[in-house]
């Protein structure tokens, strides 16, 4: 299993069309120029989304395909993770045949999207497969109840034993989507507790998203910046590009090492 990058952008997510804000990639080009610059800007991995033709997300194997391969091109070696996102239209069963048909190094699953049938058997075979090739799986995690449903997943051994990944997700559910620092407090406190060996981030919805992914390298957690999840910076500016989130959170976690 690949470490996670230490700043990860999410440049463009699964709902966000260019009538939110111009500067959300949605075409292949788009996406590889925005992850070349954010590259230069300090990030080290991309979490990325295909859209279709009006711009609307889409779980398309060729896609993705071609968006690798277009990526690997522009960084050869660039940490690249795709999503199994279901934005309510596609089934666990669909979400685990793109990761069959592309392949990817990396891909997040959010595990309650991941358990919404009652497919234990291919559930299993899904996370056995990706681990006996060694692919990397982050496990999207959203509050308490899914912290406890990974851990006795893993207990069951629907999860392979050893090092896992997890994304908490905060502000997602909260009014406003608000994020709020705190909330790792009990998250990331149970995350860490009850999964001793797990290699994991954050992000975080809204305008405290720099101050959530600083509050998060302080416990050890990596970050994941971008217009998926905000696009307002701490002076309450709207950031130009996804370049411009990655480059609040490099100084601030500059700010932070040096204080």
């Amino acid at each position: 299993m690949t470490s996670l990058p230490k700043i990860m952008v999410a440049p463009n997510g699964a709902r966000l069309t260019k009538k939110d804000h111009s500067g959300v990639p949605v075409t292949i080009p788009e996406i590889v120029q925005c992850t070349v610059d954010c590259a230069a800007a300090g990030a080290d991995g991309v979490h990325v989304h295909v859209r279709d033709r009006s711009q609307q997300h889409i779980l398309d194997a060729g896609l993705y395909r071609e968006l690798m391969a277009e990526l690997d091109r522009a960084l050869p070696g660039f940490y690249t993770q795709i999503t199994t996102e279901a934005v309510g239209l596609y089934s666990p069963a669909q979400q685990r045949k793109l990761v069959k048909d592309v392949q990817p190094k990396a891909v997040s699953v959010a595990l309650r999207e991941m358990m919404a049938d009652s497919e234990t058997d291919a559930q299993r075979a899904f996370y056995h497969d990706c681990h006996e090739t060694k692919m990397d799986v982050q496990h999207i995690l959203y509050d308490l109840d899914d912290i406890h449903r990974l851990v006795a997943m893993q207990n069951d051994g629907i999860v392979p034993a050893g090092q896992l990944q997890a994304l908490i997700v905060l502000g997602r559910y909260t009014p406003g989507q608000v994020s709020n620092p705190k909330a790792l407090d009990v998250l990331g406190g149970a995350l860490t507790t009850l999964i001793k060996d797990v290699d994991w981030a954050v992000c975080a919805f809204g305008q405290r998203e720099t101050e959530c992914l600083v509050a998060a390298r302080s416990l050890g957690a990596k970050a994941r910046v971008g217009f998926e999840n905000n696009r307002i910076n701490s002076d309450l500016t709207c950031a130009a590009n996804n370049e411009e989130r990655v480059v609040e959170l490099v100084n601030s976690l500059l700010l932070q090492e040096t204080a």
